[in-house]
């Protein structure tokens, strides 16, 4: 798991300023909330007086109050109110917790979750189908799967497990030789054209047996570790983007939220059956995933046999080894061995600037060059 990208925290409609929500990401809890003028915000869990959970607290003047003894916490992580600090007496200089940036986008609220200065940080990723004339978008979604998000992430931008994990499909292959792959910093994609289902083996309404076999294909790629997109092309007027916003929740749950776009079958009343039809194919996946072993990604490709069609896994295991190399990666065994002795958060761009927190960093694997 990696610090400085930005994850999905909630989706946008279940956040309020009359309770906060707690959630867990990269192995470790925060609190998310709003304040009186409607602004998201996010920080760590943990109340640097005697470790109670805001996340369990309530919404006080639009700040997040502690539900052990009262110390109330704004939006950017100050300690604003502590209930028996006598009257002018200063604040601690320590009283504060790891705040993080918030967008708002295509109804997910999103934290980055890191310590890089606002022009370091890689953008959150834009959805080029949103909000496009001749494109309409679904139901946002939320599901959780029992598995890595790492293998979650490999099994979306792998095109040679579809006809076997996905029957619904109509048994569609992927033709090895027009494979291509692209990569840049942040993603590595894998393009490819798919053998058009037979006739009378068509199982989903999208599908048709009369789409245009020179552009019947597909490709999908990462974003970052945790963005999938896939896009699905079975002809000009008959196309599927979707992209998958997953949150770690830890090194074995994930919580994925999908955002799925179409320029066909427009109209609303579509709109639960291809979700139906979305959450019947995810649910193999889910099941897939969730039986894998070893439950993590490999440290090494010498203990799997990657081949033609592996192209995007590989790139995207590459991206890993370079973010690691950058010191961004979580070292989850020393977390896990200390984690009930020490209280850790992900460090916010404010200990860029500011000194004296009381809670520790998360450990990373040393940067190497």
């Amino acid at each position: 798991m990696y610090i400085n990208f930005w994850y999905p925290v909630c989706i946008a409609d279940e956040l309020t300023a009359v309770e906060p929500m707690r959630t867990k990401i990269l192995g470790l809890h925060f609190v998310a909330f709003r304040d009186s003028d409607g602004a998201a915000h996010v920080l760590a869990d943990t109340c640097i007086h005697r470790g109670g959970a805001l996340g369990k607290g309530k919404i006080v003047d639009g700040n997040v109050e502690c539900p052990y003894h009262g110390w109330q916490f704004d939006g950017s992580g100050s300690c604003t109110y502590i209930p028996f600090l006598e009257n002018g007496s200063k604040m601690p200089a320590r009283a504060k917790v790891d705040s993080y940036p918030v967008i708002e986008r295509y109804g997910i609220v999103f934290a980055f979750l890191g310590d890089l200065p606002e022009e370091e940080r890689v953008p959150l990723f834009e959805i080029p189908e949103w909000g496009r004339e001749g494109w309409r978008e679904n139901r946002l979604v939320k599901f959780e799967l029992d598995g890595y998000y790492e293998r979650s992430i490999e099994n979306g931008v792998d095109p040679t497990h579809n006809q076997f994990v996905h029957p619904l499909q109509g048994n569609i292959k992927f033709i090895p030789e027009y494979l291509t792959v692209e990569s840049d910093d942040w993603c590595t994609t894998v393009t490819t054209r798919m053998e058009p289902p037979k006739p009378g083996t068509v199982k989903l309404a999208h599908l048709r047996n009369d789409d245009d076999p020179e552009n019947f294909g597909s490709s999908t790629g990462h974003y970052g570790p945790n963005t999938l997109i896939t896009r699905i092309n079975l002809s000009a007027d008959n196309c599927f983007a979707q992209y998958f916003f997953e949150q770690p929740i830890d090194d074995s749950h994930t919580r994925i939220f999908f955002v799925n776009m179409r320029n066909c079958m427009l109209e609303p009343e579509n709109d639960i059956r291809i979700e139906q039809i979305n959450l019947a194919i995810a649910d193999e996946d889910i099941t897939l995933i969730a039986g894998l072993y070893p439950v993590r990604t490999p440290e090494t490709t010498t203990k799997e046999i990657l081949i033609k069609g592996d192209e995007c896994i590989v790139g995207y295991r590459e991206h890993l080894k370079g973010w690691e190399k950058r010191g961004w990666r979580i070292d989850l065994k020393t977390m896990r061995n200390t984690y009930g002795d020490v209280a850790y958060a992900i460090p916010s761009p404010g200990r860029r600037t500011q000194k004296n927190w009381v809670l520790d960093s998360v450990p990373l694997i040393q940067a190497s060059s």
